[in-house]
């Protein structure tokens, strides 16, 4: 069962031309709707299934800088300051909260990979702190583990995944922004070598700019107009629990579990050490991209061979316009929780913090992480098709800088000077 979303109502209607169209209704989309409809840019956004359905509703909540690139922490630094007046800026709770994230490990080799980072990011001027076990049993009280050590970010946080996509659509409607679900983009329209519109089931709309903001749909849609965007997906299971008091309000990162505080009062559960990696066909035409990534987390990585990789054979690569396309066949993207994984997780984290013994699941569900070969997104024009930006690839990570990687994007669309430095997100990197 997914997570219960925020719901919102939209439009029925579907234009027949804007300036900007966004295809996909997640939140990185609905941010950049907001944007460009706050400097007063028509935008229609446009979905093929719900709303947030997909990874924008089951991600873990987590906003977090440690343990990102380098070349990514300004996003995520400017991604702070945003959610932090995000409530204000959409009149409604998002659900953030700034109370840290801590990243504990069991030993030295764990803990090196964390004082790696921490000389790596020291120009960037975090306030990150290295732990000692004892510590760690300070801020975070009634563990039974000792640790080798761990990280902590105060001005890292949270906000719930559930909430803040529906609020962030109701604020852009408010401002014009014209919002279709259950309606499926088939094909880009082009003319004279640029965008000049966009085919969908219900007929064409006109336009002279697009945003494909599509996370693990972006590789199908854009193979059909024959270009190649590396992006492998993964599977995150995820718990929720019913109410429980729990040690504190830090989000906690173990190499084995991760939990952080939900809304309702309960916890929000993973098991941080391992994602299913079902195999595709992809895999073997750009496997090849991902072998260093492979190689540092091959253990993280449960590979299955089974039905996902039937069930996307059988989408199809190509389509026409006129035909019934994937995205009308598969309108939301819900992967089979593997209940293991979240009893391993649980079980893990009873031993660290025994506080957690008495936890009742209240729901399980399963989201699709689409991956790029180096962990960071693509937002950027596609100089091959003027007039397409990409925002796409977050590889686990959108959410959290989703007020910052919108906005971003809409600087891009709208000609203005860019939030933060967008070169290390270009498209062409990936070519």
């Amino acid at each position: 069962m997914p997570p219960l979303i925020d719901p919102v109502s939209t439009s029925a209607t579907l234009p027949t031309q804007s300036p900007v169209v966004i295809i996909g209704g997640g939140i990185i989309g609905l941010v950049a709707a907001l944007n460009l409809a706050e400097r007063k840019i028509p935008v229609v956004v446009i979905e093929k299934g719900r709303l947030a359905a997909e990874q924008s509703s089951r991600n873990l909540g987590w906003v977090r800088k440690t343990s990102r690139l380098p070349e990514d922490i300004p996003l995520a630094k400017a991604a702070d300051r945003l959610w932090a007046g995000m409530a204000e800026r959409v009149g409604s709770d998002v659900g953030y909260r700034q109370a840290g994230i801590m990243f504990v490990a069991r030993h030295a080799e764990q803990m090196a990979m964390h004082e790696r980072w921490f000389e790596q990011v020291k120009h960037l001027h975090l306030d990150s702190t290295l732990l000692s076990s004892a510590e760690i049993a300070r801020r975070v009280p009634g563990g039974k583990s000792t640790w080798a050590g761990g990280i902590f970010t105060p001005t890292d946080g949270r906000a719930e995944p559930t909430k803040a996509a529906s609020a962030i659509a109701k604020a852009a409607q408010q401002l014009g922004v014209v919002i279709v679900e259950n309606c499926a983009v088939r094909s880009l329209i082009t003319s004279g070598g640029r965008i000049s519109g966009v085919m969908t089931e219900r007929g064409e709309i006109k336009c002279e700019q697009v945003l494909l903001a599509t996370g693990a749909w972006s590789r199908r849609f854009l193979m059909n107009h024959q270009i190649a965007l590396p992006s492998l997906p993964l599977i995150c299971s995820v718990l929720q629990t019913k109410p429980l008091t729990g040690p504190t309000e830090i989000a906690v990162g173990a190499p084995d579990f991760s939990f952080r505080r939900h809304h309702s009062g309960g916890f929000i559960v993973t098991q941080r050490g391992a994602l299913d990696a079902p195999l595709t066909l992809d895999h073997l035409l750009i496997g090849l991209r991902y072998r260093q990534q492979l190689k540092q987390g091959r253990g993280n990585l449960r590979i299955g061979f089974g039905r996902y990789f039937f069930q996307d054979l059988r989408l199809g690569r190509r389509w026409k316009e006129n035909q019934r396309s994937p995205f009308e066949q598969v309108r939301t993207l819900d992967p089979q929780v593997n209940s293991e994984l979240n009893q391993e997780a649980l079980r893990n984290l009873i031993d660290a913090w025994p506080a957690f013994k008495d936890a009742q699941i209240a729901q399980q569900w399963a989201g699709v992480i689409d991956v790029t070969p180096d962990s960071n997104p693509i937002i950027g024009p596609v100089d091959a098709l003027p007039g397409l930006v990409l925002a796409t690839g977050f590889s686990g990570h959108g959410f959290g800088t989703s007020p910052a990687a919108g906005q971003l994007a809409a600087d891009i669309l709208s000609g203005h000077s860019p939030l933060v430095d967008p070169s290390p997100y270009r498209f062409e990197r990936l070519s």
